[in-house]
């Protein structure tokens, strides 16, 4: 690379060639370059930040004519030391879902494990890769959502730069390469912290079916306080709306600690049934 840049500076000062043209055919593969490391630092920030992470939550359902429906839970996730991931989620309430409990096994360049326990069956579900799509316990969040996808799954283009709610972002689109949930994304990726701002799926029709957002964000650069997330920007709030459908799903971290020590033994099928109460008061 470094003899190709030599190149076209020698070129440029004997002949006067104009930058464009000796450049032509550089930008689109620097473009997608930059594109995909975006979007592997929004999804570090997003789903990686820490060593591990235990997280004390609140979910809203609430239906198009305003039903609402709560429901409470503990997240806990811990990397790996090669990009993997561990996730583990207890469901407190309400009583229709309670002791219902969720664990991901998330490598990378690979389709993920998943297990569901539902303690009315008393039934440890593996679920399947092609899952990973469906609805998450009923939410607008699918399995997905939860624990991230792989980069190398979809295409991405930086299609420009600009202000959102007085912050600089980075507009990237991110084209499946296989079928997925949706065959068009959008995503606003802050410049400060990467977190994602704002995301569109879009069909296949190339209709606009489901928009997140990150409605709360604490983190230092800010000036909010940040002793419960130890300097690590957080999205305390985020929401999940179908606007098909008119449905949306409210997600409120309550208490946030990374780093506490979780241990590799938790994430089994033993603790899918019976999980430690210290982890998961």
């Amino acid at each position: 690379m470094k003899t190709i840049r030599c190149a076209i500076f020698l070129l440029i000062l004997t002949y006067g060639v104009p930058l464009s043209l000796v450049t032509a055919g550089f930008p689109a593969r620097a473009q997608a370059a930059d594109a995909a490391d975006i979007v592997r630092k929004s999804q570090a920030a997003f789903f990686e930040a820490g060593k591990d992470l235990q997280a004390r939550i609140k979910m809203t359902l609430t239906t198009r004519e305003g039903q609402r429906r709560l429901r409470e839970l503990t997240l806990l996730r811990k990397n790996g030391p090669s990009g993997e991931q561990k996730y583990f989620i207890y469901f407190h309430g309400p009583a229709d879902v309670a002791g219902t409990t969720f664990m991901v096994y998330k490598y990378p360049n690979r389709d993920d494990d998943r297990w569901l326990f539902i303690p009315a069956i008393n039934l440890v579900n593996r679920i399947a890769a092609r899952d990973s799509r469906s609805s998450f316990v009923g939410s607008d969040f699918t399995y997905e959502d939860i624990s991230g996808r792989d980069i190398v799954a979809d295409t991405h283009t930086l299609l420009k730069e600009e202000e959102m709610n007085g912050r600089k972002v980075y507009l990237v689109e991110s084209k499946p390469k296989s079928p997925a949930e949706y065959a068009r994304k959008l995503a606003w990726i802050d410049q400060t912290t990467f977190l994602p701002l704002k995301e569109e799926s879009y069909d296949i029709q190339g209709a606009l079916y489901k928009v997140f957002t990150a409605d709360e964000i604490n983190s230092p650069e800010n000036g909010a306080a940040t002793r419960e997330i130890q300097g690590l920007p957080t999205v305390m709030k985020r929401t999940m709306a179908d606007v098909k459908t008119g449905h949306k799903t409210e997600v409120v971290f309550e208490r946030v600690q990374y780093n506490v020590g979780i241990g590799d033994d938790l994430f089994s099928e033993r603790y899918l049934r019976r999980p430690p109460e210290k982890w998961i008061k």
